[in-house]
C-alpha cells in the first residue's frame, strides 16, 4: 500500500463487494469520509480498491472488466 501497510494481514478473510460503477462509488465513500487505503487499481481482470470498514478490517470493492 502507498502508506507501506501490507495489503491484507496474514491470515484474514476478504470481503469483495462487486459494484457497476467503481468511480462513483469511491466519490461516494470519499464524500462520506470513508479511509481508502489506495487510488483504484487496473488490470485484465477488472479495477480495485481497498477501504478500511469501521473495526479497521479491510474490504475490496471490485468492478469487473467488461466482456
Amino acid at each position: 500500500m502507498p502508506d507501506g501497510r501490507q495489503a491484507w494481514p496474514r491470515r484474514v478473510e476478504s470481503h469483495s463487494p462487486a459494484v457497476d460503477d467503481i468511480s462513483a462509488e469511491v466519490a461516494r465513500l470519499r464524500g462520506a469520509g470513508v479511509s481508502l487505503r489506495n487510488d483504484v487499481v487496473t488490470g485484465p481482470g477488472g479495477q480495485q480498491i481497498l477501504l478500511d470498514d469501521p473495526s479497521g478490517n479491510p474490504i475490496e470493492l471490485f468492478q469487473p472488466a467488461a466482456r
